[in-house]
């Protein structure tokens, strides 16, 4: 080919790149989240965003509002005032060009983030034949975001609003459905789950890293390992390869996995997290902590350093933050014993003190032994959503099960007293069982525990001289304290002994 005509090629090329790119950027666009079907946050100025030409000027309607903005850097914003809750209505959008959203709501938005058993699935959760089929509900409409690992935050996603159905709900996460579906049916009014999980995700790549650089803690035992952790995951990847490779030259049958890639601070924050912002929400619910059990010392402050980042960066202010206490899972033993798990589930309960309009969803009567996925997601959703009427809504409900206030020695017996009580405590089975006792040579025994009327009284003749109180505190608690109103008691300890999972110095007090 002559140079004129390689020229002439390349020109050609170009030109239709170039005008397909320019077309592509003349036209208005929206935000991935604004689909059909969406739910808009209503009680508060809902922004609508997107990108046009700089200069644009871009028109949104909505209902009676009308609101005017000018493109600049390629991007645009507008607010709508206040929404009232209800529906479906069009949402307008109109620049160079237009574009109509149909079947928009107005009610409630939250966010259902975590790993594995926020992601588990409706056809895979308990009794999916009876259920699924009953999901159908105009007024529940979900999102999934894809799936996003990134080094850097990006601003959009791709994705579509559905209507809660059988059709939609099979492959949605199973604690996020029934959330919702309590949440619609206790308000009255629409609500929106926007789904954004991975399984065996750990807390930190859920944060941002200015988030994590800011504190030297997390620098030093999260940032500065990755590398390790990802020189590792290669040299194994490498021999898994190897192996693979020979056994196929060879004709031998090779049933190994890959191993799995080391987990990188952040990327799902950028991935998942950075591109829902700023989209109005009414909170967030969250199941994850298995991953983050070995550092359950750290999760005492990674865990609410992570709800602080998230609401300093949606700017809402404290919105509602719900999480799952995790279930009992692993084998059980028949005396007390150390258990990270144990000490992961205290680091949950700590962050609904440490910071404003936490709540926790106790499970501790819905685990299994032998699957770190517990079946039964109805009572998690459930429990979350009568969290999120009491501290989202101030409704006058009893909202959680027993949990800790103090205790008392008196004699050789431990009174210990609770708050959430609601109508009353029960021992659910039998009498009430998972309490153990130790005396000054911190050695737990299994106790004797008893109601009277709203304390408990522990006590054993191996200990004359209580201590400290353990209830519940296993890597699968067998315990039955709840309230008369159908709520779990939380598993606690009152002694501050050294954590298996602190730091060596700390450990050695």
């Amino acid at each position: 080919m002559k140079p004129q005509k390689i020229f002439a090629v390349t020109y050609c090329s170009f030109s239709i790149v170039a005008l397909a790119a320019l077309s592509a950027h003349a036209d208005v666009r929206l935000h991935g989240l604004f689909t059909d079907n969406m739910v808009l946050q209503r009680g508060v100025p809902a922004p609508v965003w997107g990108w046009a030409d700089d200069g644009e000027e871009i028109t949104v309607q909505f209902r009676n509002q009308t609101v005017k903005t000018v493109a600049h850097g390629g991007k645009w914003m507008v607010k709508l005032k206040k929404l009232k809750a209800g529906g479906p209505d069009e949402l307008k959008v109109a620049g160079k060009n237009s574009i109509t959203l149909k079947n928009v709501l107005v009610g409630e938005v939250w966010i259902a983030s975590g790993q594995s058993n926020m992601e588990w699935p409706m056809r895979a959760s308990y009794q999916p034949e009876t259920e699924i089929p009953k999901t159908a509900n105009a007024q529940l409409r979900l999102f999934t975001v894809p799936k996003l690992k990134l080094n850097e935050p990006t601003n959009n996603v791709a994705g579509q609003w559905v209507e809660s159905s059988p059709l939609t709900t099979s492959n949605f996460s199973a604690v996020g459905y029934y959330f919702g579906r309590d949440l619609q049916k206790a308000l009255g009014m629409p609500v929106g789950i926007i789904h954004t999980s991975w399984g065996g995700s750990p807390a930190e790549v859920w944060m941002s890293e200015p988030a994590l650089v800011s504190n030297l803690n997390y620098k030093r035992d999260i940032l500065d390992v990755y590398p390790e952790a990802e020189r590792k995951y290669r040299e194994a990847l490498a021999q898994f390869e190897k192996e693979r490779d020979e056994a196929r030259r060879e004709g031998k049958p090779f049933a190994k996995f890959p191993p799995w890639p080391a987990w990188k601070p952040t990327e799902l924050y950028n991935g998942m997290i950075a591109n829902l912002i700023p989209c109005a929400i009414q909170g967030a619910i969250w199941y994850q902590g298995e991953s983050n059990a070995g550092r359950a010392h750290q999760y005492r402050t990674l865990f609410t350093d992570m709800i602080q980042n998230w609401r300093d960066d949606w700017g809402q202010g404290d919105f509602s933050f719900l999480l799952v206490q995790l279930a009992p899972f692993k084998a059980i033993k028949n005396q007390p014993a150390e258990s990270d798990w144990a000490e992961l589930r205290e680091a949950q309960l700590l962050s609904t003190t440490a910071l404003p309009k936490v709540g926790l969803a106790v499970i501790t009567d819905v685990g299994d032994e032998k699957d770190i996925h517990p079946k039964k997601k109805e009572p998690v959703g459930a429990r979350l959503a009568l969290a999120a009427r009491r501290i989202a809504y101030g409704e006058k409900i009893v909202h959680a099960g027993p949990t800790y206030k103090g205790m008392k020695v008196r004699g050789d017996k431990a009174v210990l007293s609770f708050e959430n009580v609601g109508r009353g405590l029960e021992a659910r089975d039998g009498e009430l069982k998972g309490f153990s006792i130790a005396g000054e040579d911190r050695k737990f025994v299994w106790a004797k525990a008893e109601i009277v009327g709203d304390k408990v009284v522990v006590n054993s003749p191996e200990v004359p001289k209580p201590a400290a109180v353990r209830y519940g505190w296993a890597d699968y608690p067998v315990v039955n304290l709840w309230n008369k109103d159908g709520l779990p008691a939380s598993p606690f300890r009152t002694d501050d002994f050294p954590m298996i999972t602190a730091p060596k110095q700390e450990a050695k007090k």
